[in-house]
């Protein structure tokens, strides 16, 4: 078996006892959504990461287990972070099973810990996901049990080492989930509704509205159809500098034999600090739902995020929402918002009228202001009535979406170029 080959991220690595000297380079790849992989590399560079190449859906990068620790703490894009420790072919079961056996388990999995297994399979002779993950568990198990005498139990729920296998054109990559569980679960989500918006989703919406940089100035943020709050929640989260991972009652490292315990406790006191620091200088943000259900479901959300007393969500109907003062040295404002499309909400042919009323209220209640609106049918899209400046690519899982960025003013435009999707 060979392992560290190429892609770039599979060069050779330190072992676990290495990586506790936190600034030891070492080669980790970060997941995300389609389309969201430049933002992902941004907030990586920005965590002092290095050697980073975007790849589909995720980002490989080089730095010191610190690096790897902000990511799971500080990233709002990311799905997962992951530590790779082998690369090899895998054109038939046998061959998988033998690659992941001959990997150093001993060194990742201690004693009495529980693991998972999670596989993805693109474009390769073994199909199914499930029945490589059993034979990649039956690897682990084996190898475990032959040399300690004792096999690992499986926990699928919430193990203390959960692995990843990434499978596609007959080559696998196996990895250690440093983050345990996606990370667009912030754990405050304490009701949902019928179409929540992705948190990690939500945050690119926010980051490619420029977001963080308007909050700053005291700009204003108004979502008229807020649902669960997701989009007011991590503005929220974003402008006080609160780390997205906070909340999260587990990360995947902490079960793991190369886990830093002092290290990361020491990144969570430095994110508390900052948290209670900028949780203070919030800018207004507001949100509003004509559904009472919906309302009740944000401010649940925002009171497990410790929100409750700094976000404003209230029920009111479209029509009657209406922008709020600036703070500071802003002079407009920005209002984001994600309407049904009639993907899951409902049929797309019966929306017409939410968009036209869409476009209505901005031009009647918000000239001046800049809109960013998520929308998966472009049919609909034309139907708000205003010119996109930008129309940008992003995913609400398999469905593909466009982020219209539109500068609002009090005068219809016909967009001439029709529901072209456009970058």
């Amino acid at each position: 078996m060979r392992t560290w080959l190429e892609p770039p991220h599979l060069r050779t690595s330190a072992p676990p006892h290495a990586l506790c000297h936190f600034r030891t380079p070492v080669n980790f790849f970060a997941t995300t959504a389609k389309a969201m992989e430049s933002l992902l590399a941004d907030e990586l560079r920005e965590l002092g990461a290095a050697d980073l190449e975007e790849r589909r859906a995720g980002v490989a990068f080089s730095g010191g287990l610190d690096v790897a620790y902000r990511a799971c703490l500080w990233s709002r894009v990311a799905n997962r972070v992951l530590l790779p420790l082998g690369s090899f072919d895998a054109p038939t079961p046998e061959q998988l099973y033998e690659g992941v056996r001959a990997l150093r388990w001993a060194e990742h999995i201690g004693r009495g810990r529980t693991l998972a297994v999670d596989c993805s399979v693109s474009h390769s002779q073994i199909t199914h996901s499930h029945y490589a993950a059993l034979k990649t568990k039956d690897a682990i198990v084996d190898r475990l049990r032959a040399e300690r005498g004792v096999r690992p139990n499986v926990d699928v729920a919430r193990p203390d080492v959960r692995v990843n296998v990434y499978l596609h054109e007959d080559r696998a990559v196996v990895s250690i989930d440093l983050s345990g569980e996606s990370q667009h679960r912030r754990g405050y989500r304490a009701v949902g509704t019928a179409a929540p918006l992705k948190e990690n989703l939500a945050a690119a919406v926010l980051l490619l509205a420029d977001w963080p940089a308007r909050a700053r100035t005291g700009a204003p943020l108004v979502d008229p159809m807020c649902g669960s709050g997701t989009i007011v929640v991590e503005a929220a989260l974003m402008a006080g500098d609160v780390a997205p991972g906070l909340r999260r009652d587990h990360v995947g490292a902490a079960g793991w034999l190369g886990h830093d315990p002092a290290l990361w406790a020491q990144l969570r006191r430095e994110a508390e600090t900052r948290a209670s620091h900028g949780s203070r200088r919030l800018p207004p943000i507001h949100g509003y739902d004509g559904d009472a259900r919906a309302v009740r479901a944000a401010q649940a959300n925002l009171a497990h995020a410790n929100l409750a007393k700094r976000v404003h969500v209230e029920r009111r109907k479209l029509a009657d929402c209406a922008p709020i003062a600036a703070r500071g040295s802003a002079s407009t404002g920005l209002l984001v918002t994600n309407p049904p499309y009639g993907h899951r909400i409902g049929a797309a042919e019966g929306l017409e009228a939410l968009y036209q009323q869409l476009g209505d209220l901005l031009r009647r209640r918000f000239p001046g202001w800049i809109g960013y609106v998520l929308t998966g049918a472009p049919a609909l899209a034309k139907h708000i009535g205003l010119r996109p400046a930008r129309r940008i690519a992003l995913y609400n899982g398999a469905i593909e979406c466009r982020l219209l960025e539109l500068p609002i003013s009090s005068t219809a435009v016909r967009d001439d170029r029709g529901p072209r999707w456009r970058r």
